[in-house]
């Protein structure tokens, strides 16, 4: 109904003090547990990692698969190239066994034994370098497949016991089948790592490859120990026992093994084979060895050691070129499939990382242009809700004059999707909420100004009523109607006061303004002046505190308000205390009651409508003097506060310090009127400690001897006379007197014009009192006859003026005032009214 008051001078909306506020459905808690509350870049984001998810587990799955076989595949080429290093072992195995056995057939004989141990110390010295060249390579294989290491470690156990044999060669203590049967079961284990490797039943390529060089070994490995048979049989200068059975039988194997190789060879590799077969030192061997076989009854012929070692070494070593050849050939083929198979592996892997890569830039493009619109349309929208519409409704609502137009902003989302008619819609309904508030304030606009034009009407009446009663009141003689003049005087005080209290509702000033500084004990006088209740209140102690000009109508309506409030809900028989005292940033007013008091809840919302003053609604009118409190001190910088006392509450007013005005000159003579003066004695008005706000006025006429005076605990000596016309106190008489005496000078509200001349002076004839206590004694009225006794200080000379009657002064501004006054209503109407052909107020046709 009425617009708020001004906004601080550099106060900052709370709606900008803090960041948006996302709660927008404050009473619901948002679970994360629940889908619908989850949030749209939440929601985004789950539809774009879950099948992102799921491609990558099952790319996962595939990858892992191609990778594990990858890994076998490189495992294995491993494993078959270190058969390079497993055949280097077994050629200087075969070596030194063979040349054992021959030692060992020599010894049978009484050979030397030193010369047996100098022949085969460089053959066991260069197996041991191949066996340490063989562990250097089984490195980078200690995490191979179970099966190969523990090949690997039956290796080495079986060359330890080689190891362990090797000393008993020269002494022949063993036999030769005891120390040979350790160089066979070695070279077996070597022969049995190198066939260990496996690529799996999808690769039998490469298992064939794996058996062919097996293959060729076993032929190798059987040719030697033939070699060595036939060795030790011509070192020792005949066959054993078991000998030729052991030839017959090695023989076979070595045909059969040969034509293993055969069946699994390639042809290259056969051809090689063929070719070094026929080798002229290869046929050498073969035609020594063919000699050594039975013919018909005869026994086999021993060969000539010498010889057949040199032939057979050759033989050997053409056998060792065409495996060192075969087993290239599988180490090629296992690392080309090895290397084939990583290719594929990150072929693959390229491939799901590139086609992941590319759905997810295309979901995060989709997605990302989703989230943009709707981030963009959801900061509209909180912009919207928290900052643009609240604030153009506020304003709307401190709006002065005419009603300014309120630009609304186009969507932020100009997409042609849902999104996009979403924001439209928002926008829509965003220029409907402004068009209804911009109807709204222009017709609060209409209705403050009727509550202007019918307080300004009010107003004048209650002015013309003031009027009426000072001339009833001057002309009645009964004390009775007196006293009920008085009263209606007072009421009608009120109903000016409540005429300005709608002006506060409708956001209007107070007419009522003074261009000079005045004090602050004046301006409490003032307040008190305008309660029904005066006589309770108790001014305890005023600092010497002015208040500026124009704050001091709207200061003193406020302290009135808080003052009619503190005796409204305190007890009848107890006072309301006054104090106000100067700090170091402005002066503190205090009062204190001792009432009902304030419950903490009710009194922490009062503090809160102090602190931020509400709009004018319905619940206003019940609570006006709160309202119009919180609207004046926000008006003029004022923090008004009320806190729980011992009885009642406290109220406390601090005025800041531009509303403070330095004292100025000194006033000369500024004697409250005999009317403030009487009526502040008879209603009980302390003004105690009030330094100059209550002199009673001096007398022109001749000097009288001061009367007897009552004293407390005695008895006056002649009856105390009564004041002849006591009138009302009011706030303009206290803020602005007018002289009394034989002076007849007369003070406005800019300031008390300059006294007469000084005459003498002398007592007044009559004490000025406050009536009679209920035990029949006199109260005196404190510093009333100070101005009586003691010179004022004023100049020795004053210009001469000539005085003007004061009734004529008071009529004639009177009118001047109720002319104004109706000027004013007129020219503050809003709503113009039509003539009607009827009667103002006062009686006059409009």
């Amino acid at each position: 109904m009425a617009v708020g008051p001004d906004p601080v001078k550099g106060a900052v909306s709370n709606h900008r003090r803090r960041r948006f506020d996302v709660r927008v459905v404050p009473h619901r808690r948002r679970s994360p547990f629940r889908l619908r509350d989850w949030r749209m870049s939440t929601k985004l984001a789950t539809v774009l990692v879950v099948p992102s998810v799921a491609f990558l587990v099952l790319a996962g799955v595939q990858t892992s698969a191609l990778v594990g076989r990858t890994t076998a595949l490189n495992d294995f080429a491993r494993q078959v190239g270190i058969g390079r290093q497993i055949t280097a072992v077994v050629h200087q195995l075969q070596q030194e066994r063979d040349r054992s056995a021959g030692e060992l057939g020599e010894l049978r004989k009484g050979g030397d034994r030193e010369a047996a141990s100098t022949a085969l110390k460089p053959l066991q010295a260069a197996t041991d370098r191949a066996i340490v060249d063989l562990r250097r390579a089984a490195e980078p294989l200690a995490d191979a497949d179970a099966s190969w290491r523990v090949a690997f470690s039956e290796v080495l156990e079986a060359y330890d016991q080689v190891v362990d044999i090797r000393p008993a060669i020269p002494p022949a203590v063993l036999s030769s089948d005891t120390i040979l049967s350790n160089y066979h079961r070695a070279v077996d284990t070597l022969l049995d790592l190198l066939a260990e490797p496996t690529p799996g039943q999808e690769r039998p390529a490469l298992s064939d490859a794996v058996l062919r060089y097996v293959q060729i070994a076993r032929v190798k490995e059987l040719s030697s120990r033939v070699r060595a048979q036939l060795y030790a049989a011509g070192r020792a200068g005949q066959y054993g026992t078991e000998d030729r059975v052991l030839l017959t039988d090695l023989r076979a194997q070595q045909l059969t093994a040969l034509g293993a190789f055969r069946v699994a060879a390639t042809t290259d590799q056969i051809r090689r084979y063929d070719e070094t077969s026929v080798d002229p030192m290869f046929l050498v061997a073969t035609q020594l060895e063919e000699r050594s076989l039975p013919a018909g009854d005869a026994a086999p012929e021993v060969l000539p050691s010498e010889q057949w070692w040199a032939a057979s070494q050759q033989r050997q070593d053409l056998l060792r070129q065409v495996e060192a050849g075969v087993l290239d050939d599988a180490v090629r083929q296992a690392d080309g499939v090895s290397s084939g198979q990583l290719r594929t592996t990150l072929l693959v892997a390229g491939g799901i990382v590139a086609v992941l890569l590319v759905a997810l830039l295309i979901s995060l493009l989709v997605g990302r242009s989703v989230a943009r619109s709707m981030r963009l349309l959801r900061s509209q929208a909180l912009r919207i809700a928290q900052v643009e519409l609240p604030d153009a409704l506020d304003r709307l609502r401190t709006v002065t004059g005419g009603v300014p137009g309120i630009e609304v902003a186009p969507a932020v989302v100009r997409s042609l999707d849902e999104i996009g008619e979403l924001a439209e819609a928002f926008v829509a309904v965003h220029r409907s909420a402004v068009t209804v508030a911009v109807e709204q304030a222009t017709m609060r606009r209409n209705v403050n100004a009727m509550f202007v034009n019918l307080a300004r009407r009010s107003q004048v009446l209650v002015e013309r009523q003031l009027e009426l009663l000072d001339d009833l009141e001057r002309e009645e003689s009964d004390p009775e109607q007196l006293e009920n003049l008085f009263k209606l005087d007072h009421l009608a005080a009120r109903m000016r006061r409540n005429d300005e209290s709608l002006l506060v509702l409708a956001g209007t000033e107070s007419t009522r303004r003074w261009n000079r500084p005045v004090g602050l004990g004046p301006v409490l006088l003032a307040a008190a002046a305008e309660i029904e209740q005066y006589q309770r209140v108790r001014l305890e102690s005023v600092g010497d505190v002015h208040v500026v000009g124009h704050a001091v109508g709207e200061l003193v309506h406020m302290l009135a308000e808080l003052l009619e409030n503190a005796t409204a809900f305190s007890r009848p028989d107890t006072v309301v205390a006054v104090t106000a005292r100067v700090e170091a940033v402005g002066a503190l007013i205090e009062i204190t009651d001792r009432g009902l008091g304030m419950s903490p809840a009710a009194l922490a919302e009062a503090n809160g409508v102090l602190a931020s003053p509400p709009a004018a609604d319905v619940a206003t009118v019940e609570r006006m003097g709160l309202f119009v409190v919180s609207h004046l001190a926000a008006r003029l910088g004022v923090r008004v506060r009320l806190d729980g006392g011992q009885d009642g509450l406290v109220a406390r007013l601090a005025l800041p310090a531009a509303l403070l005005a330095p004292a100025g000159a000194v006033e000369l003579d500024t004697r409250a009127p005999a009317r403030m003066l009487a009526a502040g004695a008879a209603r009980g008005v302390n003004t105690q400690r009030m330094p100059g706000a209550a002199r009673a006025t001096g007398s022109s006429g001749p000097a009288v001897a001061p009367l007897d005076l009552p004293v407390a605990g005695r008895p006056p000596a002649a009856a105390v006379p009564r004041q002849a016309r006591p009138v009302p106190v009011r706030a303009e008489d206290v803020l602005a007197p007018a002289s009394s005496g034989g002076g007849g000078g007369w003070w406005s509200r800019e300031g008390p014009a300059e006294p007469a001349g000084p005459g003498p002076v002398v007592p007044p004839a009559t004490p000025v009192t406050a009536g009679t206590n209920e035990r029949g004694l006199p109260m005196r009225v404190p510093m009333a006859q100070l101005s009586a006794v003691t010179r004022p200080a004023r100049p020795q000379s004053a210009p001469a003026r000539d005085d003007l009657d004061p009734e004529a002064v008071g009529g004639m501004l009177s009118r001047l005032y109720n002319g104004v006054r109706r000027a004013e209503a007129e020219d503050t109407t809003e709503i113009p009214v039509p003539p009607s052909g009827g009667h103002d107020e006062g009686g006059r046709r409009q």
